[in-house]
């Protein structure tokens, strides 16, 4: 039951970083161990938008695909990401972009567990080693985007 959780200043706007997160289909251009991401469906209704998308990962001769239920709510700048199949017992993820002096916080929390306990011994260091990097390159892409940090 690995669990991993996040806070982040950075120096783009909240819209701005879940415009970025939001944006799954880029995800392999730049996130750690993610090689594919393909959108199966989007619904669009009230002003949210409803995707449920595959991710390949891989690491070494390892390969997995997993399906998640992607939330995107733009009006509360959050996302929430729900497992729907794959190699996980389950999998919960939210991402959070909250105002801040110069820029925004970003809260990023992942709770997981692998079916398969080999799976999980010989994933679950990776895995961990990767969440903690996801932050940084959300940040960094942000900086790709958007544009680095004015100097102070």
């Amino acid at each position: 039951m690995p669990q991993f959780e996040a806070h982040r200043r950075v120096t783009h706007t909240p819209e701005q970083m879940f415009a970025l997160v939001a944006d799954v289909e880029s995800y392999p251009q730049f996130l750690p161990l993610c090689e594919a991401l393909t959108v199966r469906s989007r619904k669009e209704r009230n002003g949210r938008t409803l995707l449920i998308a595959d991710m390949s990962i891989g690491y070494k001769a390892i390969r997995e695909t997993f399906t998640t239920q992607v939330l995107l709510k733009p009006d509360e700048n959050a996302i929430d990401v729900k497992y729907i199949d794959g190699p996980f017992k389950y999998l919960s993820n939210v991402w959070r972009f909250e105002p801040a002096d110069g820029g925004c916080n970003v809260r990023f929390f992942i709770d997981y567990e692998f079916k398969s306990r080999i799976l999980g011994a010989v994933m679950g260091t990776m895995f961990d080693r990767a969440f903690r990097m996801f932050s940084e390159a959300f940040e960094k892409r942000a900086d790709v985007i958007y544009g680095p940090a004015p100097a102070a």
